[in-house]
């Protein structure tokens, strides 16, 4: 425990190092984010796709529809699917910054490593949600450590950063989020089969969905489809569609400055007067003033 609080420490500093002012950090390793702010945030709704997230000073709070998901310091938080999420960081200072990390993962190197590797215990058909948090071990904040580090080695990072994240992702399917990750890329398994509807829906959103057939696609009948829709993503498919549509919406008049309407009819709205609703009810105000907020800010 006291070495992997080290380690948590030392990854402070590196990401400190880095991050000097607040913002977030795009690095040589496509895959990873550095963050920083100084302070509290507001509340932001955005996606959060396939991947690792940790907090290593200060602490995050996400929330999924009704759940809350909260990590500090040394946790890391894990998201198997695309999900619409509630971001925003809880414990911030000038003094103490809030620190924190990104690591994209590649479902491909799940499923090929998952098959290589034998684990001590059988995996569970039950479909669970399709994020969790955990606190960080030794061998995974070492890993972590390493990958920052060969930030400072530029001329290596395309031979070696593939395989610490490799290494990584051994650890995390080795580890107490693995049941999760293998259920992901379990062939067959219900929360595959979900995985696989979300990735079509975020190809598809704009479209007309017809939840019947998103319940064929998953060959399942409506009302299991539903049941474990909802097990995964924390909400229905309906609301899930919704959420797409509003944040690419949302996206479209920050981007391309498009008005609300024209945003509307190009995310799949047909009523301009319901759009405004759906959208004021999740990003808490109207379009056209959110977006005045927004790039105010």
């Amino acid at each position: 425990m006291l070495q992997t609080q080290l380690n948590v420490g030392e990854l402070a500093c590196l990401v400190d190092n880095i991050a000097q002012t607040d913002g977030d950090y795009g690095t040589r390793i496509p895959a990873l984010t550095l963050y920083r702010r100084s302070c509290a945030t507001a509340p932001m709704p955005c996606i959060y796709g396939l991947g690792l997230g940790l907090a290593v000073q200060g602490g995050k709070r996400v929330t999924l529809n009704d759940e809350i998901f909260d990590y500090a310091a040394g946790q890391s938080l894990i998201t198997t699917v695309d999900l619409p999420v509630v971001s925003y960081v809880t414990c911030a200072s000038s003094i103490e910054p809030y620190l924190g990390m990104r690591l994209e993962l590649d479902a491909r190197v799940i499923a090929q490593l998952a098959t290589e590797m034998e684990f001590s215990t059988p995996l569970q058909v039950a479909t669970t949600r399709a994020m969790s948090v955990v606190t960080l071990d030794q061998g995974l904040t070492d890993a972590l450590v390493r990958l920052i580090r060969l930030l400072g080695e530029p001329s290596l990072i395309p031979v070696l950063a593939p395989l610490i994240q490799q290494e990584i992702v051994v650890r995390l399917l080795n580890g107490e989020h693995g049941p999760n990750l293998r259920r992901l890329v379990a062939v067959g398994s219900p929360s595959q089969q979900i995985s696989r509807v979300l990735t079509w829906l975020k190809q598809h959103y704009r479209d007309d969905v017809a939840m019947d057939d998103l319940a064929a696609k998953a060959h399942m009948s409506p009302s299991t489809f539903r049941q474990h829709f909802r097990a995964v993503a924390s909400m229905s498919p309906l609301q899930y569609l919704k959420n797409l549509r509003l944040q690419d919406a949302r996206q479209l008049m920050l981007n391309e400055n498009l008005d609300a309407g024209s945003a509307a009819v190009r995310v799949g709205y047909e009523s301009a007067s319901q759009f405004s609703r759906e959208y004021s009810r999740l990003f808490g105000e109207p379009p056209n003033r959110d977006i005045k907020r927004m790039r105010t800010s």
